[in-house]
């Protein structure tokens, strides 16, 4: 009885192995034919695909299609694929908001997912008295500040280096004034000087730009009042234009008399007829998003020169920018339409 009952467990040991192999032949089996059913599947639908192309091309006269032609519509297809996908991320993106959408306007208010415009006033120790009348005029201050922002896409700011002291008492006199309005960008790497205006200028551009990804960049001196309804309408017609520079535009005299207001050091680089480039007027002028980054990417090679305004046109020859010679930015006179005013 031993023995026998022995045996019969060996025996359904050696069953149990042979079912195993035949387990794994059987799974391998399966996936083997959805693979080649698979592969069938995507053979048929080239198959179908070269058979209209081959109808096309018999039907144009031509006797067969060519192994050249035949890789070239595969490969094709293969791209309509990829071109599919990619604009299934793409409209996922929009939803998601990586994507600027266009702008809207609805009585007079502007609404962008990216701010429309970052305006920088470029201002001076000393200055406050033109700050407040600022504030008071068209720039607001607090909520009406932030109105301006979330209402119509316009970031407004005062721009200011340090004190050639650093921490002095003009140092501090800014520091409290913007604890107060918080409406600064200071400038922590930039000295105010008389000489240093075009490279604040060209700091204020690149920090702007990596600080607020927005479709324009305005710099305003802080004599200048600015009309903010006319200068949204106006930028609004841009928008289809990816690197623009737009400003009352101008083409005056190199002077080379030293004790000239508008002294040119390196006058001798214009020409024998010393005359300056076509360049936009300092009072104000704008840059789209483009040419900001252009100048944050480049801030330590770009040159500057006694003017900031003749600074900012060498910095986009050369380069494929449309320049836009706006009457509204002339700011001699305050006139219907007019973007901005001198005071």
């Amino acid at each position: 009885m031993q023995s026998r009952g022995s045996s019969h467990r060996v025996s359904s040991m050696g069953n149990n192995r042979s079912r195993i192999p035949a387990l794994l032949i059987s799974m391998f089996a399966a996936f083997a034919s959805i693979y080649v059913a698979g592969r069938l599947w995507l053979d048929a639908e080239n198959r179908v695909y070269l058979i209209k192309e081959l109808d096309r091309i018999t039907g144009q006269g031509q006797s067969a299609i060519s192994v050249d032609d035949t890789l070239k519509i595969i490969a094709c297809r293969e791209q309509h694929k990829k071109l599919d996908a990619l604009e299934t991320e793409l409209a996922g993106a929009r939803q998601e908001g990586f994507v600027s959408n266009p702008l809207i306007e609805t009585n007079g208010t502007y609404s962008t997912r990216r701010p429309l415009v970052v305006i920088g006033i470029l201002t001076k120790f000393g200055r406050q008295k033109n700050r407040d009348a600022i504030r008071k005029a068209w720039m607001g201050s607090g909520a009406s500040l932030k109105k301006i922002e979330e209402g119509k896409g316009i970031i407004v700011r005062f721009v200011i280096g340090r004190s050639e002291n650093r921490g002095d008492s003009q140092d501090k006199d800014i520091d409290h004034e913007n604890r107060l309005t918080n409406d600064f960008l200071i400038l922590d790497n930039h000295v105010e000087t008389n000489d240093a205006f075009p490279k604040k200028v060209k700091l204020f551009f690149a920090h702007a730009a990596d600080k607020w990804d927005a479709e324009f960049y305005a710099k305003v001196n802080d004599d200048v009042y600015v009309n903010i309804d006319a200068l949204g309408a106006t930028l609004a017609t841009h928008l289809d234009k990816p690197r623009v520079y737009m400003g009352c535009m101008k083409s005056g005299e190199v002077f080379s008399e030293l004790n000239h207001k508008w002294y040119e050091p390196e006058w001798w680089k214009f020409g024998d007829k010393k005359s300056y480039f076509r360049h936009a007027s300092g009072e104000m002028y704008v840059i789209s998003r483009a040419l900001a980054k252009f100048i944050s990417i480049n801030r330590s090679i770009l040159r500057t020169y006694a003017h900031d305004d003749v600074s900012a046109g060498s910095w986009f020859i050369g380069l494929d920018v449309k320049h836009v010679d706006e009457a509204k930015f002339c700011c001699s006179s305050w006139s219907t339409g007019a973007i901005c005013a001198g005071v």
